[in-house]
């Protein structure tokens, strides 16, 4: 079973700053502490192949999950990443995967930039004889981190 799940928000800064936030590892040291427990770099540097441990908060039906990026597009401003181990895939499902997209706002002053859109998309697969636990795919952690992470933005650029 495959579902895609997204949100968009407009953010009061340029898409470059909010692409130096949402595409580097300094998007896990805002929002670490904040969305869950802790946020840790296993290996790499931010690059395509760095594998973060997010420790959840309790209650949030998991204990942990270990994230990996798998894309890390710096001109177009896309960074995914993928669960690969703990987490969804310990209730069968065989992807989770999370997308940031960081866009000029069309509706913005050409010269000005001084707004972005940041759209993030989940897209997972879950094995049919786990279809119920789809229910635990949804967008809502990730506003949450779009929030966070879209104040320090707004309160940096000041």
């Amino acid at each position: 079973m495959f579902g895609t799940l997204s949100e968009e928000k407009e953010v009061k800064v340029p898409s470059s700053k909010a692409w130096e936030l949402y595409g580097t590892l300094e998007l896990g040291k805002v929002v670490g502490g904040k969305i869950c427990e802790a946020i840790d770099v296993v290996e790499g540097d931010g690059g395509v192949g760095t594998i973060l441990k997010l420790t959840l908060k309790p209650g949030s039906g998991f204990t942990y999950y270990n994230e990996k990026f798998t894309k890390v597009d710096k001109e177009n401003k896309i960074k995914e990443t993928e669960v690969v181990e703990g987490g969804f895939l310990d209730v069968g499902f065989n992807l989770y995967r999370i997308r940031f997209e960081i866009k000029d706002n069309p509706n913005d002053d050409v010269i000005a930039r001084s707004s972005c859109l940041v759209k993030t998309t989940i897209e997972y697969d879950v094995k049919d004889e786990f279809a119920a636990n789809a229910s635990f795919a949804t967008i809502e952690p990730m506003v949450a981190l779009m929030n966070v992470a879209n104040e320090h933005l707004e309160k940096s650029n000041n």
